[in-house]
């Protein structure tokens, strides 16, 4: 009967395993070797991306870089070669599950060592760039906001015009006698001209403004070109970033002054003192009753006044409610704080940077299911029945030598002579 505890030869499964296996020896001839230009080209970029970060150019600079980058080299090389090697061992769950766990650890180490640098150093001077450009952007919409909150004062003049001018008509009317009955230019006449010239002395300023208001949105507008211009500018962007926060200065002073051009504070205080302050003439009618009727006329005029100053004043309120422009500064950035601050502009970059430090994970994953797979085709079949030929020829050849070492030499029979050996003739040297 045949023996029914004897394993079951599986020779499809064993011959592709040692399929895999001849494989596996070619790959790893040179897989060391790949593995250490993947990490040496991390450091190179690592070396880069420490280097714009340090102030100082000097010897000391140059060597605190490299220590780093050979640090960060030798930190994944030893790292991927451990994974490489120890985790297609691993035979139990639990075992693999701690190694991943270890090794993805590992992994946001080297993200935090090394792959932001080498993001820093593959979109570092980009990232800088779109800083300044952002930058441009905020202060153009704080330049134009500005703008728009100025001009829109000025279009209180216009609420003013027709003011002054409801006066001026009223004392017309009072000239003729319209009003209060008393032709000529009597206190009526005076109390309406005092405010319509209120009015227009403060017309004069409002119209004032308004080219100085036109002649800082254009120079503001100029120094925008020019920030534009260093962004696209040839050359190394530390050196444009210097130029380009000197104009940022200049273009924040013109925000400001735009801000202080604005007439609607000016106008809000004029309508308040359009009431309140009525300097009242004296009475000068000598026509029985005419002095109560000045007074009534002149009690009229200061209601009218008053409702004229609260709809100007509610009209400078409206503009003073609008929003102020933003306050906006340039701060100086560093390529790696760019590249972290911009990240979502540059994924590329940033899927190269972490693909260069991770890239042997991948290799770690085909090694474990390449051994897996190995041991799956060799199943449970005992040593000899997994040897090679030639391993087969290994084997009987070192079981011949140590046979021959066990062996003692044969002795000599009886009658026979043993012939000593002849001396063998010593050569010289010369």
């Amino acid at each position: 009967m045949p023996d029914q505890t004897a394993p079951q030869t599986n020779p499809h499964g064993l011959a592709h395993a040692r399929e895999l296996q001849g494989h596996l020896t070619a790959l790893d001839s040179f897989s060391g070797t790949a593995l250490a230009v993947l990490a040496t080209a991390s450091g190179i970029y690592t070396y880069l991306g420490v280097s714009s970060l340090l102030d100082d150019t000097g010897a000391l600079s140059f060597f605190a870089a490299s220590a780093y980058s050979i640090a960060v080299s030798v930190g994944i090389f030893v790292f991927w070669s451990y994974l490489m090697r120890l985790m297609p061992a691993m035979r139990t769950t639990g075992a693999k599950l701690k190694l991943m766990g270890a090794m993805a650890l590992g992994s946001l180490a080297i993200i935090a060592m090394s792959s932001w640098l080498n993001a820093a150093a593959l979109a570092g001077s980009a990232a800088v760039e779109q800083h300044l450009a952002q930058t441009v952007q905020e202060y153009q919409e704080a330049l134009e906001h500005a703008h728009d909150t100025a001009v829109s004062a000025q279009a209180l003049e216009r609420d003013v015009a027709r003011v002054r001018q409801s006066f001026e008509d009223l004392s017309e009317q009072e000239a003729a006698g319209d009003l209060s009955g008393l032709a000529g230019r009597g206190a009526v006449f005076r109390v309406l001209r005092q405010k319509a010239e209120e009015l227009a002395a403060l017309e004069v300023q409002i119209q004032a403004q308004s080219p100085l208001i036109e002649a800082a949105f254009e120079e503001g507008n100029a120094i925008l070109s020019r920030m534009r211009a260093l962004i696209v500018e040839p050359g190394a962007v530390e050196a444009r970033s210097v130029a380009f926060s000197e104009d940022a200065v200049r273009l924040a002073g013109l925000v400001s002054s735009l801000r202080q051009l604005s007439v609607a504070p000016l106008v809000d205080r004029a309508a308040e003192d359009l009431s309140a302050s009525v300097v009242l003439p004296e009475l000068d009618s000598t026509v029985a009753g005419g002095q109560a009727a000045q007074q009534s006329t002149i009690t009229s005029v200061l209601q009218v006044l008053a409702l004229r100053a609260q709809s100007l004043e509610e009209a400078a309120e409206q503009v003073l409610a609008l929003p102020p422009a933003p306050e906006v500064s340039y701060a100086p950035i560093s390529s790696a704080d760019a590249v972290i601050l911009y990240a979502g502009n540059f994924v590329p970059s940033w899927a190269g940077a972490i693909a260069i430090d991770l890239l042997p994970a991948v290799l770690v994953l085909i090694l474990m299911v390449t051994q897996g797979a190995i041991r799956t085709g060799r199943g449970d079949l005992p040593a000899e029945d997994t040897l090679t030929l030639a391993e087969l020829r290994s084997a009987l050849h070192a079981m011949r030598e140590m046979e021959a070492l066990d062996t003692p030499p044969a002795a000599a029979r009886p009658g026979e002579n043993v012939q000593p050996m002849a001396p063998q003739p010593v050569r010289s040297n010369d």
